[in-house]
């Protein structure tokens, strides 16, 4: 099973020429994990994903088949401090239709998220760049609680990150569960219009009150692959390619 994921970043004029201070990017190397810095005071960014992922299913007549499923996310994010930001992010998840009869949950929704990131000194200050990270997210299936360690280092050009991420999910159907999302990576800046990076994250599903065997889609389940960052300053380009290395025999 492969899962591809393109990044589209594009730094919207209008709306940034709205606001107090000059717009400033804050390019986003690693489509999955985030690093520390965040946008200066009065800058503003929007910031669009596309995730494509092929998935077996089942199609109408029953029979096993491949299916291109899609999500979407635009994040709207705007630095209220230099250390604060904000962010609204709007998802949405194309339905599958009467192609397929069965297919796996997607990792979103449709609906909407509200979140903070807060960096805890300035870049370099500390030997570990921290910053900490909350969301709320809504949906037609369920209320998220989403936190996050962002720790990073750099070396030069080169930048080491990770994520330590967990989510509390409630489910409207009553189910209640644990998530964990961790990620990490690295990337090199070659040049300041072209970033090589390298990126690995899991996850984990483990509903309240589990009794039996866990289903195969709860996981974990470690996905790795490339990644690399075109920056053209107002607007960057960010792409991620990643292959599941556990249970890589089904």
């Amino acid at each position: 099973m492969t899962r591809t994921t393109w990044t589209v970043a594009v730094f919207v004029g209008l709306a940034c020429q709205a606001l107090a201070a000059p717009a400033a990017a804050n390019p986003r190397p690693l489509p999955f994990t985030y690093q520390s810095e965040s946008l200066p005071e009065g800058a503003g960014e929007v910031e669009q994903f596309v995730d494509f992922v092929p998935i077996r299913a089942l199609s109408a007549g029953g029979n096993p088949t491949w299916y291109n499923a899609s999500q979407f996310q635009t994040e709207i994010e705007y630095g209220l401090t230099d250390r604060l930001e904000l962010a609204l992010y709007f998802t949405f998840v194309p339905n599958a239709g009467d192609r397929v009869v069965a297919a796996p949950a997607l990792t979103e929704g449709n609906g909407s998220k509200q979140r903070v990131r807060y960096r805890l000194a300035d870049p370099a200050a500390w030997p570990v760049d921290v910053a900490l990270y909350g969301e709320v997210s809504e949906n037609e299936r369920e209320i998220e609680l989403e936190a996050k360690i962002i720790l990073q280092r750099r070396f030069g050009r080169l930048r080491l990150m990770t994520n330590l991420w967990a989510e509390r999910e409630f489910y409207f159907d009553g189910t209640k569960e644990w998530v964990l999302n961790s990620t990490a990576g690295t990337t090199y800046e070659f040049s300041p219009r072209f970033h090589l990076g390298f990126e690995g994250w899991l996850r984990a599903e483990y509903p309240d009150g589990q009794v039996g065997g866990r289903a195969f889609n709860l996981g974990p389940h470690v996905f790795v692959g490339p990644a690399f960052l075109l920056n053209f300053g107002r607007v960057w380009w960010a792409t991620g390619a990643y292959l599941r290395v556990s249970n890589f025999s089904r």
